[in-house]
């Protein structure tokens, strides 16, 4: 599936990459973190684990983890490196491809009987095991843990400011793992989704933004941390079995036929140039104008460029994790927009939340300024969850 993403910043595919290799380092938990991490799948005593990861990546929390899982009495399977990138440049790509095709098919026979994987950073789906894993998990087999850290690009900047140095990201997403409220973050998502349901929601922003939306019946995949069994079997939609650590986002795909109004982009890129006062507008989920300030072709373009039924609204995304929220000095947003306040309105395919969209096109669009209401409430105001009540 082929993703690209926009935030309320210009052009940031590559944000992780611009931080500096010269950067202070930070002290990790392993052990905590290790622990943390196993604490979250509730093993129970025999299941299976398996490891994913990425050559010279927190080589360092490995043995951690195997240590913990073995002391929880699961069975440790050990670890699945994926190829080491970039690859060399003599590399034949055919070969890749057919070797990646018959990896991940012969994956799927070996890991069948795994009850649970953890992927580590550097690990993606366009790598064989990975693949494969989810393969598995489209047919309710198995669970995963999402341990992506910043290798794959979790952090974003805003308009005019640079991402923090590198040891300001871990510290922040290693606070985040270990000292959330698991259960507090659990009930006030499932107080969003109740909320949601039979009520139409509202995403509206200073530069214009005026969305809405129901969700329906539509499953809503709650980030919340737990990665147990009985979560999985409970499952609905793929992401359910794929459990992000940090935690934090509401995700859904709304019913396509009532989401109707407009998104009003601050500068951002498309087509790999720059757009600025970028309007979309929307009727029953799909795009039908497009107008910009400057760049209007570019976008034009890059919709062109995908099959016609992905160019339509895909999810709703809304963060909710204290720990993860946009900083007022030195601003940026952490992991994936699962901070509280931060809103991701998202274009394309959304079958893995249980849509009706194909095609493969993903673009994810963030928002830290927006103002969401559900019904008559108000849960987020200007970027500020606000949540009404009890």
């Amino acid at each position: 599936m082929r993703r690209l993403v926009t935030t309320v910043g210009f052009a940031c595919v590559l944000a992780a990459s611009t931080l500096g290799a010269a950067q202070p380092q930070l002290t990790f938990a392993w052990p905590e973190i290790a622990s943390r991490l196993v604490t979250q799948l509730a093993l129970k005593p025999g299941e299976r684990v398996l490891l994913v990861a990425a050559p010279g990546l927190f080589d360092e929390l490995i043995p951690h983890l195997r240590y913990e899982v073995m002391q929880a009495g699961g069975i440790d399977l050990g670890v699945v490196d994926v190829l080491k990138e970039p690859f060399p440049e003599l590399w034949d790509a055919g070969v890749l491809n057919e070797g990646a095709d018959l990896s991940r098919a012969a994956y799927r026979s070996m890991l069948a009987d795994v009850d649970a994987a953890i992927m580590l950073p550097g690990a993606t789906p366009e790598h064989p095991v990975y693949a494969a894993v989810q393969d598995l998990l489209r047919d309710s087999r198995g669970r995963t843990v999402h341990f992506h850290w910043v290798e794959n690009g979790s952090a974003f900047p805003l308009p005019g400011q640079p991402l923090p140095p590198r040891h300001v990201l871990d510290a922040t997403y290693q606070r985040a793992l270990l000292e959330t409220d698991y259960p507090a973050l659990m009930a006030i998502q499932r107080r969003f989704e109740s909320a949601m349901r039979g009520q139409r929601v509202r995403v509206t922003t200073p530069l214009g933004t005026d969305l809405g939306f129901r969700i329906g019946d539509r499953p809503v995949n709650l980030q919340d941390g737990d990665a147990s069994a009985a979560r999985a079997a409970r499952g609905k939609i793929l992401i359910d079995r794929e459990i992000e650590l940090p935690a934090g986002a509401v995700r859904v795909a709304p019913l396509e036929d009532t989401v109707d109004g407009t998104i009003v982009f601050p500068p951002s890129q498309w087509d790999g140039r720059p757009v600025d006062r970028l309007t979309l507008r929307f009727e029953r989920g799909r795009v039908i104008e497009i107008a910009a300030g400057s760049g209007r072709a570019a976008v034009a373009a890059e919709l062109a460029s995908v099959p016609e039924e992905a160019r339509a609204f895909r999810e709703f995304a809304l963060g909710f994790s204290r720990l993860l929220a946009v900083p007022d000095r030195t601003p940026w947003i952490p992991y994936y927009g699962y901070g509280a306040g931060v809103v991701r309105l998202s274009l394309g395919d959304n079958s893995e939340l249980g849509g009706d969209i194909g095609g493969g096109y993903v673009r994810w669009n963030f928002f830290t300024d927006a103002t969401v209401t559900v019904g008559n409430e108000v849960w987020v105001r200007e970027g500020r969850l606000v949540p009404p009540a009890p």
